[in-house]
């Protein structure tokens, strides 16, 4: 494709960057990219990649905005409460980005029909807000070889770790088993600093954009741990897990299960 003088004057910034260029730019615009959840994560990773000039973007939600989630969730504003945040989202993004082709799913993603979301894009952003959705989600883009960008917040800490099915580490090989309910405080019960939500999220678009334009180091076999109380990040390596129950040499979790809720969704 060739690109529009619009769009030379519209990503001339990353353009001008040794490592993106016209090609890398024509890349973007062809890259397909689903959000999981239009929420602290899924806000500010969709609108960077929205600015960035990301062809297609897909969001998955199945909430309505709420009055609380504004401290955090920017894609949303106060006369947005009270509607599907799909649909708010993808308001916002096309106002910053017209071209953008934008598709919403306004579903619970389950084991039965998270296959058929993900299977025509390029790389999977995961910005969901509890357990089940995180194993379900890392569980479908290893069965489908898919590339993953996991990201999750807590309080005044954030972690992030990008997942390449059959080369790195997935999030199971971190953590084998979701937690029982009770044992972590749900989102409601925890609290979160809106900032942590923001600095993670834009670390994802951040990966995002490196796997498309195919230059940097991604956070594959390491997780990226950011303290908001002192500012700090350090990096943990994470080791592929022979013994992992999805991606090691014996797995037992071979096909799609969902798990029980946390967070207060029934």
């Amino acid at each position: 494709m060739n690109l529009t003088e619009e769009q030379i004057e519209r990503y001339s910034r990353q353009i001008l960057l040794p490592n993106v260029g016209g090609k890398g730019q024509e890349k973007l615009l062809n890259a397909k990219v689903l959000i999981i959840g239009a929420g602290g994560l899924g806000s500010p990773c969709a609108l960077y990649l929205a600015s960035a000039g990301i062809g297609k973007i897909g969001i998955v939600d199945f909430d309505n905005v709420e009055l609380n989630n504004l401290q955090r969730q920017v894609l949303h504003s106060t006369k947005d409460v009270g509607t599907p945040k799909v649909e708010s989202a993808k308001k916002t993004l096309k106002s910053i980005n017209p071209d953008l082709q934008l598709i919403t799913y306004n579903l619970r993603l389950t084991s039965e029909n998270i296959s058929e979301v993900i299977k025509d894009y390029d790389i999977i952003v995961d910005g969901s807000d509890n357990f089940p959705t995180r194993y379900l989600v890392n569980d479908a883009c290893v069965l489908s070889a898919k590339p993953l960008s996991h990201g999750g917040i807590f309080r005044f800490d954030g972690q992030a770790i990008t997942i390449i099915p059959g080369e790195s580490a997935c999030y199971r090989c971190l953590f084998p088993e979701p937690p029982p309910p009770g044992l972590v405080p749900s989102c409601q019960e925890a609290g979160i600093l809106g900032a942590v939500a923001g600095i993670i999220g834009t670390i994802q678009a951040n990966e995002v954009l490196k796997y498309i334009l195919e230059i940097g180091n991604l956070l594959t076999g390491k997780l990226l741990v950011f303290n908001a109380l002192d500012s700090s990040f350090r990096q943990v390596k994470v080791p592929k897990d022979p013994k992992c129950p999805i991606c090691g040499e014996n797995p037992t979790v071979t096909k799609l299960i969902d798990y029980e809720q946390f967070c207060n969704i029934s």
